[in-house]
């Protein structure tokens, strides 16, 4: 049964990649008419990896919570490149604090910067934190949900990584509310390699935090209280999964 699952992953990926490829053909003499389209591309793109893996290989999808529509900040869990597929699959206008690097990527770093994704080199996301702040100020930043990565890059199911202050930083300057998120996707999707395990991967958006609600909460309080938040609320998911939470 392992070698047939794997067999169907890989059946997958591959057909998850070349539909990125086509899609990306159909999709950019558009968007360079009318970046609009680049969110068309992106929702499209998503929908079908998550229809796609629901039949293909058993891994169904479901998003609970309230679907943040507002200009907001989602400070969520990242346990995989699901995650990702799953929260742009249904925010309107998602854009991402990226590694630097992704923006070579062929086509998902095209389309990421033209749906106003921002781009951070390593060591240096303070730089890029207060320019971010002063483009949301100036408002040349493109209007939407900001989706940023507390932990900084992707954390496997059960391992703890401490939270970085980005999410407090941003919500302090901008004066937006937060929509901690939590997933169980990695128990289901790895961070490396083609397995993908059948079940139902969950995004959950939890209640919003509001300006008003952590005003008196300074950065160190605001990272420990999101942090217990996903994290609580993620291992709740996890254990959803029949997955065994270390202690």
């Amino acid at each position: 049964m392992y070698v047939i699952q794997w067999l169907r992953s890989l059946l997958f990926i591959a057909q998850m990649y070349l539909m990125m490829l086509v899609l990306a053909l159909y999709y950019i003499p558009r968007t360079v008419l009318n970046k609009n389209y680049a969110f068309h591309a992106v929702h499209s793109y998503c929908c079908w990896v998550r229809w796609t893996a629901s039949w293909m290989v058993g891994l169904k999808s479901e998003v609970r919570g309230e679907v943040p529509t507002d200009e907001v900040l989602i400070a969520s869990k990242h346990q995989s490149f699901f995650d990702i597929i799953m929260i742009v699959s249904v925010v309107p206008r998602p854009k991402f604090i990226m590694k630097s690097i992704l923006k070579y990527a062929p086509i998902l770093g095209w389309f990421g910067l033209k749906i106003g994704c921002v781009p951070v080199e390593r060591g240096k996301r303070g730089a890029a934190i207060k320019k971010m702040v002063a483009d949301v100020k100036s408002g040349r930043a493109l209007p939407g949900q900001l989706i940023i990565f507390p932990q900084g890059t992707r954390v496997t199911a059960g391992a703890y990584l401490p939270y970085k202050v980005g999410a407090a930083v941003l919500q302090k300057e901008t004066g937006q509310s937060v929509v901690p998120t939590a997933t169980n996707v990695g128990v289901f999707w790895p961070r490396h390699g083609i397995y993908r395990k059948p079940g139902v991967a969950i995004l959950e958006f939890l209640p919003i935090l509001r300006p008003e609600d952590v005003s008196d909460m300074d950065t160190a309080l605001f990272t420990a209280h999101i942090e217990q938040t996903i994290e609580t609320a993620s291992n709740v998911l996890m254990e959803e999964a029949g997955y065994t939470v270390p202690i």
